[in-house]
């Protein structure tokens, strides 16, 4: 789960991490209101999920009321990667000489919170990581002991040399590291992290991730929740006793099983064709899944054809042609579908569907290969 940047840092505010004054505004004259009262300059920041803000246009200096009110007029409504912008953040314009980035998040290889580290902050760190990954210092954590004093120095000192700024940074990454632990959170980012004309470590822009697993004990996080469009639908199929992840492709899939679905998916691929999404509808012979999964494949416009791929265990073919079969009564569809029963059932099943003088095949390569040539029909 993501949550927009002035979230980030009212939950780094709460830590005592110094930011930047600023309001969130919903429209025009929310940002020129809030112009006033913070008095210029002022940076307005499109609030969405996604990254590169800046170079979409999304992040504009007003030195103006005049430029704040274009900037406002630009940037909301606006789409960044998929997003809409429906608020800004109007932050207090703050002079600075250099910037860092620090960020925390879990390393696989070492099975514990790593520290990252940068001087070259203020650009997206994956281009850093790319381009110049002797700029980033990493640490790894020791569970058992935490973000101690002597880490938070060895941290310090590979990014500043005035002593004052390494024992404000001392103090800011430890309280880093207890927020990442407070939260569950998945990933902890400043970027950048400013030194003030006077001397002061702010944090200037922030980035907070979380496990969704771990939401159950964080009730006023899982709060701020904003899903999206297919995340609601995700929660919806969760509901159902489904498991759907959309994807970019064209072929719906309707597999029984996580492993199946997945071959499914490897077959497809394997054969040139790119599947729409990830639909496991589980191992329980309900019709009602069926009927829920042919609308949560439909409502995806991108879907050109649906391919079923039923392996019969505890689901029994027959069930799911049956629940096909009122589905198919019950909404229009005007898209091909490719249909492969085997197992439990599968006989009956079949004379089910041949019945309603729908398509079957033998295998799933047939399937696949029948779904591509459909698709691209």
């Amino acid at each position: 789960m993501k949550i927009h940047e002035y979230q980030s840092k009212e939950i780094f505010s709460r830590y005592s991490i110094l930011v930047t004054n600023e309001t969130v505004c919903y429209s025009t004259e929310e940002v020129v209101k809030a112009t006033e009262e913070l008095g210029l300059p002022v940076v307005v920041k499109a609030q969405v999920h996604a990254g590169g803000r800046g170079k979409a246009g999304g992040v504009k200096l007003a030195r103006t009321m005049e430029e704040a009110k274009n900037a406002a007029h630009s940037i909301l409504g606006m789409d960044i990667k998929g997003y809409k912008v429906e608020k800004v953040l109007v932050a207090q314009g703050v002079k600075f000489n250099s910037e860092f980035y620090v960020g925390l998040t879990i390393d696989r290889n070492s099975k514990s919170v790593i520290f990252m580290a940068s001087s070259e902050g203020g650009v997206e760190i994956e281009e850093v990581a790319k381009d110049n990954p002797d700029a980033i210092h990493k640490f790894v954590i020791d569970p058992d002991l935490g973000m101690t004093a002597f880490l938070a120095r060895k941290i310090a000192f590979k990014l500043f040399t005035d002593f004052a700024l390494v024992k404000q940074a001392v103090d800011l990454f430890q309280k880093l590291y207890q927020i990442f632990l407070d939260t569950d959170a998945s990933l902890v980012e400043i970027n950048p992290l400013v030194v003030t004309d006077d001397g002061k470590l702010l944090a200037l822009d922030g980035k907070m991730n979380f496990d969704d697993n771990a939401l159950f004990r964080q009730p006023k996080i899982a709060a701020l929740d904003e899903p999206t469009e297919d995340e609601k639908k995700e929660i919806a199929a969760k509901e159902s006793g489904l498991t759907y992840i959309r994807l970019d492709g064209t072929i719906g899939c309707m597999v029984n099983g996580a492993g199946l679905a997945m071959a499914s998916m490897d077959v497809i691929k394997y054969f040139g064709g790119n599947p729409a999404n990830f639909l496991d509808i589980g191992g329980s012979s309900n019709p009602q899944k069926v009927i829920t999964a042919m609308n949560l494949l439909l409502s995806d416009k991108n879907v050109k054809v649906i391919m079923i791929n039923i392996f019969g265990g505890i689901t029994r073919c027959d069930d799911v042609a049956k629940g096909l079969i009122i589905a198919l009564d019950q909404m229009k569809v005007d898209i091909p579908i490719v249909i492969r029963l085997s197992g439990t059932n599968a006989e009956e099943g079949l004379r089910i569907i041949s019945e309603h003088n729908l398509p079957t095949v033998n295998s799933l390569s047939e399937a696949a290969q029948e779904a591509i040539r459909l698709a691209n029909n």
